[in-house]
């Protein structure tokens, strides 16, 4: 009995810690994409920190600025495509905030549907990265992840939906939250990995 409530307050104990962590990586990673164009390798250095830090491996904020200017020398082109895709919402957006666009509700859940979908691709892809990894590699198997891991899919929808709604009540909360999704990405990565074996 005392040998199960003490496993009990350790599980509850690192639990607790990874959220810490969590918090703490958004933090990092609020500062290391506010050039936007560099949101991508912070979510990659953000999902490598918290796997090492899960394993009991280093994991520091040294570390992380390393592994964020790693995956910078090859995430500014998705960093960039992540812009244009944005900017193309934000224009499709404009056109269906006129009333005299036909079918503006079904447009708009299918906009909405479509970027939440393509921005939980990005998170596989992200959690997936290591310095030796491709993002061209990661993005094919993201992809394929996507389509055969629906359950997975949903865990990362649901993460951004918070996220947003987060964002909209009080945009402060993009801080934390940021972290927590990081979180979630690493944790759906090492779900998928464990079933594979």
């Amino acid at each position: 009995m005392a040998t199960a409530a003490g496993d009990r307050r350790r599980a509850f104990g690192e639990g607790f810690a990874l959220f810490a962590e969590c918090l703490l990586v958004g933090t990092w990673i609020t500062l290391a994409a506010l050039p936007v164009v560099t949101i991508p390798a912070a979510f990659a250095a953000a999902t490598k920190h918290l796997n090492a830090h899960t394993n009991g491996e280093a994991a520091s904020w040294r570390l992380f600025w390393s592994d964020y200017r790693t995956a910078w020398r090859s995430a500014w082109p998705v960093g960039l495509a992540l812009i244009g895709a944005a900017a193309l919402l934000a224009v499709n957006l404009t056109v269906l905030a006129q009333e005299s666009v036909p079918y503006r509700p079904g447009f708009a859940l299918a906009t909405f549907l479509v970027a939440a979908l393509a921005a939980t691709v990005l998170l596989r892809a992200c959690a997936a990265w290591t310095p030796a990894t491709k993002w061209r590699t990661n993005f094919s198997q993201a992809l394929a992840d996507t389509r055969e891991d629906p359950s997975g899919t949903g865990i990362l929808l649901g993460g951004l939906i918070v996220f947003a709604a987060s964002a909209w009540a009080l945009w402060l909360l993009i801080v934390p939250m940021a972290g927590c999704l990081a979180g979630a990405a690493a944790a759906v990565h090492r779900r998928r990995l464990d079933r594979k074996e």
